[in-house]
């Protein structure tokens, strides 16, 4: 698989995640302050809840349910409960379009296992 398009950049809002689902994962892609766009798996290691449903400050994704955070570049957590890092996908940029590719990953997350994920 391919890099996939996922949204237009113009659409993309600072700070604000936006879940999207490739291949059964689901994904948190965040364009940050700085107009760079990272995508990490949308499951926090820790409680297993959407991390797109957090509050993004600078290149950190906070999980909405016990406070940790991640960094979006790397996918490390960087304040506790969690321990384990989350999949960091690389993300393109053409023109308007973002592209995510899903099946590698960068950071030290593994990739996630594929399963059947409803688009919400």
């Amino acid at each position: 698989m391919s890099p996939e398009p996922v949204a237009r950049l113009s659409e993309l809002e600072p700070g604000t995640p936006v879940r999207v689902v490739l291949a059964g994962v689901a994904v948190a892609l965040v364009r940050v302050d700085d107009g760079g766009v990272h995508a990490v798996g949308d499951v926090c290691s820790h409680a297993d809840v959407s991390l797109s449903e957090g509050e993004v400050d600078g290149c950190e994704i906070e999980c909405w349910l016990h406070g940790s955070t991640f960094d979006l570049r790397t996918g490390r957590p960087l304040s506790l409960p969690a321990i384990r890092p989350v999949p960091v996908f690389p993300v393109t940029v053409d023109g308007d379009e973002v592209f995510v590719d899903v099946t590698t990953t960068l950071g030290e997350a593994p990739a996630p296992v594929t399963e059947t994920v409803k688009e919400s």
